[in-house]
């Protein structure tokens, strides 16, 4: 299936637990090189709490990837110019999951009127969003149960959509 195949719906409540696994699996598989078993154990926290993570969800424009009742990955646009969280099941890691929800997700927010979109990107992801022409600005340590966790703060311009001038 090419990138372009993938089906994006908006997050549905029901979409929590199933969501909460994937975020865990993928911080569990995929990050292991770049963090510790506690700084990825803390990172996956955030999800624990059911009904706090559908409310973070439901209160961003929460895209997802779901493919015969398998949910492939999830990415959120927090107000309109910051991917706040973007996550691939690891099963689908490199199959362009994750350039699908981007892709979305920048359209998104340049219909919105985002001059450029910005990303605390986890150290793992550094070279997706490079490949995809966002800009390190800076380093940040994120809290996470009372760990820290290195990110980096990325930006790339964003092209109105077509037909559109900004002003």
């Amino acid at each position: 299936m090419s990138r372009l195949d993938y089906p994006l719906r908006p997050f549905l409540p029901g979409d929590t637990i199933a969501l909460r696994e994937l975020l865990a699996a993928s911080i569990e598989e995929l990050t292991a090189d770049d963090y510790d078993e506690d700084q990825r154990a803390a990172w996956a926290s955030q999800a624990l709490d059911a009904q706090a993570f559908a409310k973070k969800l439901g209160g961003m424009i929460t895209l997802v990837v779901e493919i015969d009742s398998e949910h492939l990955g999830f990415g959120s646009l927090k107000g309109n110019s910051e991917i706040a969280m973007l996550f691939v099941h690891p099963f689908y890691a490199g199959e362009g999951v994750g350039t699908a929800l981007a892709d979305a997700l920048e359209r998104i927010a340049a219909a919105r009127g985002a001059g450029k979109i910005t990303v605390a990107s986890s150290e793992t992801a550094v070279p997706f969003f490079e490949a995809r022409g966002y800009v390190a600005e800076q380093r940040i340590a994120v809290e996470h149960d009372d760990l820290w966790l290195t990110t980096t703060m990325m930006t790339k311009p964003l092209m109105p959509p077509t037909g559109e001038r900004k002003t």
